[in-house]
C-alpha cells in the first residue's frame, strides 16, 4: 500500500501523512528531509553545494529510518537543500532510494513536491494537500513560536511565496498535482477534521482499485 502526498509547504501534508502511516501501519518518509540530509552533510564535510558525485554518496548510503526532522529543519540547512535539489543525477539517485524505501515491507507513506508525479506515479492513493497562503503562514508562525522562536508573519509569508515560485518554476519536478491526485484543501480545517478526509479519500481508492 503506497500514499503520495504532494504539496507546498506548511499545507499540513507533513502532519496528515505521519498520523495516516499511524492509522494504516505503514513506514512514513519525509522526502523533503532526505535533500535537507545531504545538504547537511555535504556543509559538515566541508564539501560544495554543486559536488554531485559527493552527494549522490552520501544519498546512496544514507539512513532513512534516520533522520533528525528537528536538526534538519533549520533554515540554513533547508538553503543547501535548495542548493543540492537542482543536480539531476542527485536527484535520480535520491528518487532511487525513496522507491526502495516506499516498496519495503508492507508500503510508505510519502510526502513532498513530486510524490504522486514523479516517486510513486503507481501510488495506491494520491493526495495533493493545500491551503491558502494565509493559513500557511499563521501555522508555521504557530509552529515557530511553539518552540520558543519568534516569528515574523509578514516575512514568513513572503519567504512561502518565493518557495511556491520556486518550486512551482523549477525544471526537475515541479511542485504540481498528479492527474489523478485528490485535492484537499485544508484551509479553514482543523487537523481532526482534514485528517479525517484525507482517510476518506485513501478508503476511496483503495475501494477503486479492490
Amino acid at each position: 500500500m503506497l500514499i503520495a502526498i504532494d504539496g507546498p509547504a506548511a499545507s499540513g501534508k507533513g502532519t496528515l501523512a505521519r498520523r495516516l502511516a499511524v492509522h494504516y501501519g505503514l513506514r512514513h518518509l519525509d522526502t523533503g528531509l532526505t535533500f535537507r540530509a545531504v545538504g547537511a552533510a555535504l556543509v559538515a564535510s566541508g564539501l560544495p553545494l554543486d559536488d554531485e558525485s559527493a552527494a549522490i554518496g552520501i544519498a546512496e548510503t544514507l539512513d532513512l529510518e534516520a533522520l533528525d526532522r528537528d536538526r534538519l529543519n533549520a533554515h540554513g540547512v533547508g538553503e543547501a537543500a535548495s542548493k543540492v535539489a537542482v543536480m539531476p543525477e542527485f536527484r535520480k539517485a535520491m528518487v532511487r532510494r525513496q522507491r526502495d524505501f516506499a516498496r519495503e515491507g508492507a508500503g510508505a507513506v510519502l510526502d513532498g513536491r513530486d510524490i504522486g508525479t514523479v516517486v510513486l506515479p503507481d501510488a495506491t492513493a494520491k493526495l495533493f494537500v493545500t491551503a491558502d497562503p494565509e493559513t500557511r503562514a499563521r501555522r508555521r508562525a504557530a509552529e515557530i513560536r511553539s518552540r520558543g522562536g519568534e516569528a515574523d508573519d509578514a516575512a514568513i509569508l513572503a519567504d512561502l511565496a518565493r518557495r511556491d515560485r520556486r518550486d512551482a518554476e523549477r525544471a526537475a519536478a515541479p511542485l504540481k498535482a498528479a492527474d489523478d491526485a485528490h485535492l484537499l484543501d485544508t484551509t479553514g480545517m482543523d487537523i481532526e477534521t482534514a485528517f479525517r478526509a484525507a482517510v476518506d479519500i485513501v478508503e476511496r481508492a483503495r475501494a477503486g482499485r479492490s
